[in-house]
């Protein structure tokens, strides 16, 4: 492959990773190549990220993917590689190598060298982080391999981790680092923190290189589909992890007074202040003391209500984790924030989340405490009707009315007349649905039937939640 084509291929697959690479900055990247020397592999790095990469969160995609399309080595898969003599088997070679593969595992001896050159190298930080790379990339050499047929291998993380056990190093490096002085301390915390990163930074390259490995037998634009998750801020709500949802966290509060900007702009359009008659009557004067021109003093600022109504099924699960932790962030910014969770029926939530409260814990507590479910399925009409019987009084002129949920009633009533009065009594109503367009209305989904009533958007990510900001503004 030329390097025009690795080039091309690699600014495609930033662009389906989810990056936003124009055409222009690809052509800057191209230029960029002319001017450094391309066989320092860090200057390419760096050449390609100061060109493409435009937030701190991309460029973790964009690592995986420069790996991939740039590799630090390539490894002739299927070429024959000589037999080692019997006497040098299961000792270590270069970068800690046992031998080549196909080989029985070394003695245990064997592998208590490596384990104790590993322990050497996470000990040595960043300083010795090309001879760890380089480490790692043997011990994938030499642990990573399964064969899976006549010609054919498969490329395993767990079993290089499995055979070397890197965190399991750690009492033994205390020992030597401590030597004697007592636990606890500031040695002992800089030791743990420097052993952790290694074995952290070590894991990245033996994952590295078994990407690599399975980009050479697969081909990298297959791999390169599969091995990135997608940006922070394009990740799909209905497929966020714990990880995920911590990381989201902080994204939420920015999020959160850009909404109730925006919803303050809404009430205040098209609204005017009181009578400002000494102004009107100063003006009068030029008029002959007739008033043609009415002047008016600016409305008093005030901070909007919001209701928010909550599907908290376990089928949009990440999406309702997600949705309570925007709830939590906008109680801060409105004047008043009620919230209630359904799934069969509907509770108020409101009171898990008083000022002072960790977030963790309100949810934990939610999910023990609040009476959303009867019998379990989802039931959109009966939770509205109930909302409407018990929390009525909770919608007014002022109030702003946020829906969160998927449409997915279980073929029960929608009760679309309950929806209209809620909507009708509120001076603004908003529906975020985290389902692609594509899938409403397909099996028990009445989506387009509810948005008939309410504006429902989709939102899967918060790049959707931010354009729908937007919109309103």
């Amino acid at each position: 492959m030329s390097l025009v084509d690795r080039h091309v291929g690699f600014v495609h697959a930033l662009r389906e990773a989810g990056l936003p690479v124009s055409l222009a900055e690809g052509l800057d990247a191209a230029r960029a190549l002319r001017v450094i020397d391309l066989a320092e592999r860090g200057s390419l790095r760096a050449a390609y990220a100061a060109t493409l990469v435009k937030r701190p969160g991309h460029r973790a995609a964009f690592d995986v993917l420069f790996d991939l399309w740039f590799p630090p080595a390539t490894t002739g898969l299927y070429g024959e590689r000589p037999e080692e003599p019997r006497e040098t088997a299961g000792r270590p070679g270069p970068h800690g190598d046992t031998g080549g593969p196909g080989r029985p595992d070394p003695e245990p001896a064997g592998r208590d060298e490596l384990r104790a050159h590993l322990a050497r190298l996470l000990m040595s930080g960043a300083d010795a982080d090309a001879e760890l790379r380089g480490f790692a990339r043997a011990m994938v050499e030499r642990f990573g391999r399964q064969e899976a047929g006549p010609g054919r291998q498969n490329w395993f993380s767990y079993s290089v981790l499995r055979a070397l056990s890197p965190e399991t190093l750690m009492a033994g490096i205390l020992r030597e680092v401590l030597a004697g002085r007592e636990r606890g301390g500031l040695a002992e915390k800089s030791a743990r923190q420097r052993v952790n990163d290694g074995i952290r930074r070590f894991e990245e390259a033996v994952a590295a290189d078994v990407r690599r490995r399975i980009a050479e037998d697969s081909g990298v634009e297959r791999i390169a589909r599969s091995a990135v998750r997608p940006p922070l801020d394009q990740l799909d709500f209905l497929r966020a992890t714990r990880a995920d949802l911590a990381r989201l966290r902080r994204e939420v509060h920015p999020l959160a007074r850009r909404l109730a900007a925006r919803l303050t702009i809404r009430q205040r359009r098209g609204r005017r202040g009181r009578l400002d008659f000494r102004r009107t009557m100063r003006a009068s004067l030029q008029t002959g003391g007739v008033p043609l021109t009415t002047h008016f003093r600016p409305p008093r600022p005030h901070r909007p209500e919001l209701v928010i109504l909550c599907d908290t099924s376990d089928s949009v699960s990440s999406f309702a984790h997600f949705t309570l932790l925007l709830t939590y962030a906008l109680r801060e910014q409105f004047a008043k924030v009620r919230a209630f969770g359904f799934v069969d029926t509907v509770d108020e939530i409101s009171r898990f989340f008083q000022p002072g409260v960790d977030v963790v814990d309100a949810m934990t507590r939610l999910a023990e405490e609040a009476d959303m479910v009867r019998f379990g399925r989802t039931d959109y009409g009966h939770a509205l009707e109930r909302f409407a019987e018990r929390y009525g009084d909770a919608i007014g002129p002022k109030t702003s009315l946020l829906i969160l949920g998927d449409a997915r009633s279980n073929y029960r009533p929608p009760a679309l007349d309950v929806l209209g009065s809620l909507a009708g009594r509120a001076r603004h109503a908003y529906w975020l649905n985290p389902e692609p367009r594509r899938q409403w209305d397909t099996g028990d989904s009445v989506a387009s039937a509810y948005a008939t009533v309410v504006p429902m958007s989709e939102c899967r990510n918060v790049a959707q939640l931010t354009a729908f900001i937007e919109r309103l503004g």
